[in-house]
């Protein structure tokens, strides 16, 4: 019983994962964010899908985002976030629920407004 308990204690919570990836990213280091992410990563979003960590991870790199927390959930695999994004220079607020397998990132599902980089297109 001792032993479980630790086993438990020593696991990397979901929601540190999730935290480890947006911190790397918000820094600008594409690799340490890859490392909490599963090649079979699974990305939905406003604008499209992406499938696998690769493609999501080409489009981060151009992007250059900066994520700013205003609060983050944990139940069990499942983390959501919600926060505001910067992004082509615009200030947006949106929510991405991450969950979890293995310890990385499997699926990401993201929920915006996209009108106002839609409108800076235009």
């Amino acid at each position: 019983m001792i032993k479980e308990k630790s086993a438990a204690l020593s696991r990397t919570s979901a929601k540190e994962v999730v935290l480890t990836c947006i911190k790397a990213l918000n820094a600008g280091d594409l690799k340490a964010a890859r490392s909490c992410v599963n090649d079979d990563m699974e990305f939905d979003g406003v604008l499209g899908a992406r499938h696998g960590a690769d493609a999501y991870f080409q489009d981060m790199e151009k992007m250059r985002l900066k994520y700013h927390i205003r609060k983050a959930f944990e139940d069990g695999d499942d983390v959501c976030l919600l926060y505001d994004l910067e992004i082509s220079g615009k200030t947006i607020f949106g929510c991405g629920w991450y969950h979890l397998q293995r310890g990385k990132i499997s699926h990401l599902k993201v929920v915006f407004d996209p009108r106002p980089l839609l409108e800076q297109q235009s």
